[in-house]
């Protein structure tokens, strides 16, 4: 897509928003602020790791999601049977006897990695390369992937049994760690309602991936003032326990904190986050809106903290 600048390209990134929450919004009732760090995470070039009990609709909401835009989707449902090859793909003999590569479900725009944590830590591994570097490699040939690309990953923090802990390398590589709630009481009783009648609501595409890569670049170019980069890096430093800016908090509930991913994360979705907001540059505040999501999966409790009841968004609140 062109634009005659970034003015006009911020104007259209507004509208293309309203346009997706609205189109959103037939299907998924209220997770209002769960959407826009979901679109966010989109307009970053991010991926997102959805965390709710069962029943709060996250796999319909990454699917409606997934819907809206004019990109390819794939669902990977995990188990724990599920081997790295049946992600990415693997090599054949055709009928002249030679290898052929069959791509794997990775091979799209969006891709749903449903109950991540149910698979082992090998196949968990297999997104790793995708995630980072936008490829997958396979008996020593790098096949790279459509853009945009993302992964929507859910998690249910309940079960335990069956389980494997995402590692910190993973974990790392998700830009926000999105924590879904119950609905409020009158968004559960739309929810009823419109779920137990026959009237289904479609979803209309309404945003092309050329847009998609356009806005991606658009944040990118989004000025920001010195002192917004050193606020939100102090506040990831914050997080470190034993350095020189370390706070009490860190120093006293904190086992480790958060790394250079974290920093770089706050600047991009905070840049998104001004766009949407119909501002042309970010500020402090910006930063304070999408640092629980941004640090809630990279910094890691103590003993301590866990004995005396302290939550890590408790803990990420002081820090802010």
């Amino acid at each position: 897509m062109q634009y005659k600048s970034d003015v006009e390209a911020a104007e259209a990134m507004t509208q293309a928003y309203q346009k997706l929450r609205t189109e959103i919004g037939q299907v998924i009732v209220g997770q209002d602020d769960v959407v826009k760090l979901l679109l966010t995470a989109i307009f970053c070039q991010g991926h997102c790791l959805l965390v709710g009990v069962p029943g709060l609709a996250k796999t319909l909401l990454i699917q409606t999601i997934a819907s809206s835009m004019d990109l390819s989707f794939n669902r990977i449902q995990f188990t724990p049977d599920l081997m790295p090859s049946d992600i990415v793909g693997s090599e054949t003999l055709d009928q002249q006897r030679n290898f052929k590569f069959l791509k794997g479900p990775v091979f799209a725009n969006i891709i749903l990695a449903d109950e991540i944590n149910r698979t082992p830590p090998k196949t968990q591994s297999a997104l790793l390369e995708a995630m980072q570097e936008y490829s997958v490699t396979v008996a020593g040939q790098k096949h790279e992937l459509a853009r945009p690309f993302f992964v929507l990953a859910t998690q249910n923090p309940i079960e335990q049994e069956g389980t494997y802990p995402l590692p910190e390398a993973q974990l790392d590589r998700f830009m926000f760690m999105i924590s879904l709630d119950y609905p409020s009481y009158a968004e559960e009783v739309s929810i009823v309602k419109t779920t137990t009648s026959d009237i289904k609501h479609t979803v209309q595409e309404v945003i092309s991936g050329a847009e998609i890569q356009a806005f991606q670049h658009l944040v990118r170019r989004v000025p920001v003032t010195d002192n917004v980069i050193e606020y939100a890096v102090k506040l990831v430093q914050k997080t470190r326990p034993g350095t020189a800016l370390a706070g009490k908090e860190a120093n006293d509930f904190l086992e480790w904190g958060a790394g250079p991913r974290a920093s770089q994360a706050l600047i991009l979705a905070a840049k998104c986050n001004a766009l949407l907001a119909g501002k042309y540059s970010p500020d402090i505040e910006d930063v304070k809106a999408v640092a629980l999501p941004v640090l809630r999966h990279r910094i890691v409790r103590n003993f301590k903290a866990e004995a005396e009841g302290l939550t890590v968004d408790s803990l990420i609140g002081r820090l802010v």
